[in-house]
């Protein structure tokens, strides 16, 4: 990777979910005005990039993630003049905007999908995919729907079925017709030509199906028929790669953009794949965002996931998202947070550009929803084995005030009874809290080399409850020590560091700079220990 300083490689990129950031008209829904209202916070935390879920024209039955309109903002979130605005507003603090591009699926009331579903001859018709029955009542094939039952919806009036891995209301667009490579290619040059600084590609790795739609394999495994299916032909299909590349050229004729991908139903090592040179900029695996609370498996993931990206590609790493449920809900059972502080220090420490999503820096918990107050339709489908998503997509806590500062109406989701305690303003005033902590740790990483651009060494032998790794760059080593368990641990320097000179970067029980003369020494429960050297 180069030395120059790059915002997505060395930087941090903060996730927002629109609707439930910052109301600023109390409609309930958050919007891009009640950003622009928060960009100073955003700032002060210190992050480089804000990744937008999406705020394109949608009739919301999965809540952006169904397109109507590609090219312009959804009214319940603002206009092109206040993305504009927002644009110009955010680079003047030095924050890079990234737009996350479903193109996988349109809306079923896009344009594109009116026109298609009229007749066999319109011009659209073969923008998605539209098969005839094998027989009366037989779908094309046995492709299912990851949110549930066949994925194929019959359309009497032309005798056809399309395709759609998620809601009927969501079709798959064809990618084979180059009509729709084309035009998807415009979108990109679109946002671009406005500002955007790069891309977040939802389900990228879908757009291609098997030319001939094959079935997949069954298989025993799993509860939904989904699971009971290997996805062989109705995802990663050869083309995507030549497609990434056009992609990537696109985006390399601009200054410093940045793409990275949401790779479907895959491992890391199929998801390293899609990235490189000609590719991606950088992939998401969710190995390291469902490990356990245990340091070994953390440091397991670690290691795999860096190795497959050395040398030429750049990592990165989440805990939170979108669809995820939130990392404090996951691993901390009451209010505290000192676990959570333990995950801050590893996830900003370790080799690649971390992700945060917003409220991971107060550590916002789910909230808890009856059956009745389901919106997501994962939820409303599988209640009640899956309870859907809606739990980790709460406004953001910021104050006392009612409905937490976020806005004055009744909200779109119910806010977490604990925004009393658990809020911006609160955690702003108490130097102990966990968001004075991100704070301090992201100063610190965008101060050291070592910690935003060097490379990661682990020791043999880790202990079982203590991670430690070292980040390193010609100038600089840091030693990263973070002790995994709520009772003290004993620690010792690993032998090829003893004759290395070590003084206090941070620690929660001793001063910065505090040289260190004993390699052997006793961790504090959940102690986070920086060392570093020149």
């Amino acid at each position: 990777m180069t030395d120059k300083k790059l915002w997505w490689q060395h930087g941090i990129i903060y996730q927002i979910y629109p609707r439930s950031f910052m109301d600023s008209n109390n409609d309930g829904i958050g919007d891009l005005e009640g950003v622009l209202q928060k960009l100073d916070y955003l700032a002060d935390l210190g992050i480089d990039a804000i990744w937008f879920s999406p705020i394109y024209p949608s009739p919301d039955v999965d809540f952006g993630y169904d397109v109507a309109d590609y090219c312009d903002i959804d009214k319940k979130f603002g206009d092109l003049d206040i993305f504009d605005r927002l644009i110009k507003e955010a680079h003047q603090r030095d924050i890079h905007i990234i737009l996350d591009l479903v193109l996988n699926h349109t809306s079923d009331l896009h344009p594109w999908f009116k026109e298609s579903k009229k007749s066999k001859d319109n011009p659209y018709h073969d923008w998605y995919i539209w098969r005839d029955p094998l027989a009366e009542g037989v779908p094309p094939n046995n492709w299912r729907s990851v949110f549930g039952g066949p994925g194929w919806e019959y359309v009497p009036e032309l005798d056809q079925y399309y395709y759609h891995m998620f809601c009927k209301e969501q079709p798959d667009l064809n990618w084979r017709n180059p009509k729709v490579r084309e035009s998807m290619l415009n979108v990109f040059k679109f946002w671009l030509e406005r500002g955007v600084d790069g891309f977040r590609l939802d389900v990228f790795n879908m757009y291609f199906k098997h030319e001939n739609l094959l079935d997949n394999p069954v298989n025993r495994r799993g509860l939904r028929a989904f699971d009971r299916q290997t996805h062989l032909y109705d995802v990663s299909q050869p083309e995507m790669i030549p497609l990434l590349a056009e992609i990537r050229s696109l985006l390399d004729s601009y200054n410093e953009r940045y793409v990275v991908g949401e790779t479907f139903l895959a491992d890391a090592q199929h998801a390293i794949q899609y990235i490189g040179p000609d590719r991606l900029h950088a992939g998401f695996d969710y190995g390291y965002a469902h490990c356990k609370w245990d340091s070994n498996q953390f440091a397991d993931e670690i290691r795999k996931w860096d190795a497959l990206h050395v040398p030429t590609a750049w990592p990165n790493y989440f805990l939170n998202n979108h669809d995820t449920p939130r990392s404090a809900t996951r691993y901390v059972k009451n209010e505290e947070d000192a676990r959570l502080k333990v995950l801050a220090a590893l996830h900003l420490t370790v080799r690649g550009t971390p992700f945060l999503y917003y409220g991971e820096e107060i550590g916002m918990r789910d909230i808890k929803l009856k059956r009745s107050q389901i919106l997501d339709p994962v939820g409303k489908r599988y209640w009640p084995f899956n309870k859907g998503r809606d739990g980790c997509r709460s406004p953001m806590q910021w104050d006392q005030q009612v409905n937490a500062g976020f806005s004055q109406s009744t909200t779109w989701l119910p806010i977490h009874p604990n925004y009393m305690q658990r809020n911006v303003k609160n955690q702003s005033e108490n130097p102990d809290s966990l968001l004075n902590f991100y704070k301090t740790l992201i100063r610190l990483r965008r101060s050291h080399p070592a910690l935003y651009k060097g490379s990661i060494h682990f020791s043999e032998g880790i202990s079982e409850k203590v991670l430690n790794f070292v980040r390193l760059t010609s100038e600089e080593q840091v030693m990263i020590i973070l002790n995994f368990d709520s009772k003290s641990h004993d620690f010792e320097i690993p032998g090829e560091y003893r004759s290395t000179s070590w003084e206090v970067l941070y620690s929660q029980h001793q001063c910065s700079g505090e040289k260190i003369t004993n390699p052997k020494f006793s961790l504090a429960p959940y102690e986070i220990l920086l060392l570093i050297t020149k």
